[in-house]
């Protein structure tokens, strides 16, 4: 199932922010032609880069969304579905389980 665009350039966009980004900024100051009072001309141009730090308010948003289409991605499986998942995570946890006594007895 795919997400809308709007949703994946919003998430794009929450993620952008939760991670900083730089920008540019211009800044420009025009003054009047000596030659002809109508018209401007470009006097000075300064061109900058700008930090923008990461925002903890929006990762934290970033992290609830994902806890919650987690939970939704559970609740559209099916009986058999479920009970396969149920089964590779106690694999998973086994696993670790063997590997964490493993490196108790080497220390």
């Amino acid at each position: 199932m795919t997400q809308p665009k709007k949703t994946v350039k919003l998430d794009k966009a929450l993620l952008k922010k939760a991670l900083g980004y730089q920008v540019k900024e211009v800044v420009e100051e025009y003054i009047i032609d000596k030659e002809d009072q109508d018209k401007l001309v470009l006097h000075k141009k300064k061109v900058t880069k700008k930090d923008i730090p990461p925002d903890m308010t929006a990762f934290k948003t970033l992290l609830q969304l994902k806890d919650n289409h987690s939970k939704t991605s559970f609740e559209n499986l099916t009986d058999e579905q479920l009970e396969k998942e149920k089964t590779r995570l106690i694999k998973m946890l086994k696993a670790d389980e063997k590997g964490e006594k493993n490196a108790t007895r080497k220390n």
